[in-house]
């Protein structure tokens, strides 16, 4: 049997929920010079690339990009950055992810953050499912979506062709 899938976010609007969340970013940090956007490999860390770009076209701020990877089928003890701790002490983080389904990707890259002081630590997706198994929230979000826990939520970033799915 063929799974159906349903667009649920286009090009067109996927571009326009990064403007807003970009937009976040800049209100929730218009006294800093740099903020950390840390995207979680792969979908997060693109989106997170489309954020850093946006920030800068819109803001003063100086946008530093860290790329987060982890298993995440075993995110425990696994999550390796870019950055040494010492390039994100007491600044202000965003920690992105695409989707945010039951929160321990999240959860665990959240974790890793904490292990040093931060002047601010933000959170943001572009689809939050709300199926959490986890205390975890996303600051900035593109969508909610109640969806039934058999869906799937799939994010695909195709030049022209950006869509989020149903299936």
């Amino acid at each position: 049997m063929e799974t159906a899938t349903t667009v649920i976010l286009n090009q067109e609007e996927i571009a326009n929920k990064i403007r807003r969340i970009a937009y976040q970013i800049y209100e929730t940090n218009t006294e800093e010079k740099e903020v950390i956007i840390a995207g979680i490999k792969k979908n997060g860390l693109k989106l997170a690339q489309r954020l850093k770009e946006k920030v800068e076209e819109i803001s003063p701020i100086a946008v530093t990009l860290c790329e987060v990877e982890m298993d995440k089928r075993s995110p425990i003890n696994t999550v390796k950055t870019s950055l040494t701790p010492d390039q994100y002490r007491d600044k202000s983080l965003v920690l992105v992810d695409d989707v945010l389904h039951s929160g321990t990707t999240l959860i665990y890259g959240i974790r890793h953050f904490l292990e040093v002081p931060l002047k601010q630590f933000k959170t943001a997706v572009l689809v939050n499912r709300n199926h959490k198994k986890y205390p975890v929230k996303a600051d900035f979000k593109g969508i909610s979506l109640s969806t039934s826990l058999n869906m799937n939520v799939e994010v695909i970033f195709e030049k022209g062709k950006d869509r989020a799915i149903l299936e």
